[in-house]
């Protein structure tokens, strides 16, 4: 009977379905501290099996700077709001661009009424996609690669005790690969440059003194990135493209913040 209706095409779902839409890729740009901040949520293992503790972590895109983290016994819509609020007053944002995946709390209804309330521009992941939230995801990956990081946690207290001290280290000690071996904290508050004068000025009398060793020429500080970037548009050239990366809403429910 399957034979005979997989030959005539009658085998499949009938009902009528919606066809698959195509998402708009996530594009954002940030060329300043706190214009774009990412943030996800991760699980961490206590000593009881399947028992898990979330960890909320916010960032800043431009400067990797973690701004406000969390950690609790369940990831709901109501921490999540309380998070936003304090981090908005705290850094006394008046408008910015939030990035995050398709979790439950990211796309509640509540939490995007706070959102708009704040005057925050919500973007959200593409369905399915992996690779949509690169910042937050490198982020954790540094924070369970890290030699003391322990397997399984004792207590919610032993996981906050931890965390305050990998928060510490990450934005104020942390040469960060991505910006060029400066930390997160001299990033966002732009103590950068005042240090690359700094190192710019050893290197040229490392040069005057042994020029042989530079064989590529006077060496120069490398400075962090004028722009951070998720999914940027790139150009022939394979460079960013400027015009071509904008920030938006990814969702209708963002609206102006009322006066």
């Amino acid at each position: 009977m399957h034979r005979l209706l997989r030959s005539q095409k009658q085998n499949g779902d009938r009902r009528a379905q919606r066809a698959p839409a195509k998402q708009a890729i996530t594009r954002l740009m940030a060329t300043r501290p706190n214009e774009v901040w990412t943030w996800d949520v991760t699980k961490l293992p206590l000593q009881t099996r399947g028992v898990y503790l979330s960890l909320y972590v916010v960032m800043d895109l431009f400067s990797r700077y973690i701004v406000a983290w969390m950690v609790s016994r369940k990831e709901n819509i109501a921490l999540a709001q309380q998070l936003f609020r304090e981090a908005c007053d705290r850094y006394q944002i008046q408008s910015l661009t939030l990035h995050q995946d398709r979790g439950a709390p990211m796309i509640a209804n509540a939490y995007l009424d706070l959102l708009s309330e704040l005057a925050i521009t919500a973007s959200h992941s593409r369905p399915q996609v992996s690779n949509d939230n690169p910042m937050s995801e490198s982020q954790f990956k540094t924070m369970k690669y890290q030699p003391d990081y322990p397997r399984r946690f004792q207590s919610t207290e032993h996981a906050r005790v931890w965390c305050v001290d990998y928060v510490a280290w990450y934005n104020f000690s942390h040469h960060h690969a991505g910006i060029e071996s400066f930390t997160p904290s001299q990033v966002c508050t732009g103590q950068h440059i005042e240090i690359a004068q700094t190192r710019q000025e050893a290197l040229d009398l490392s040069y005057l003194r042994h020029p042989e060793r530079f064989v590529k020429g006077p060496p120069s500080v490398k400075m962090p990135p004028a722009t951070g970037y998720i999914n940027p548009a790139l150009d022939l050239d394979g460079q960013p493209n400027l015009k071509a990366t904008l920030n938006f809403p990814t969702l209708e429910r963002v609206k102006s913040k009322l006066t």
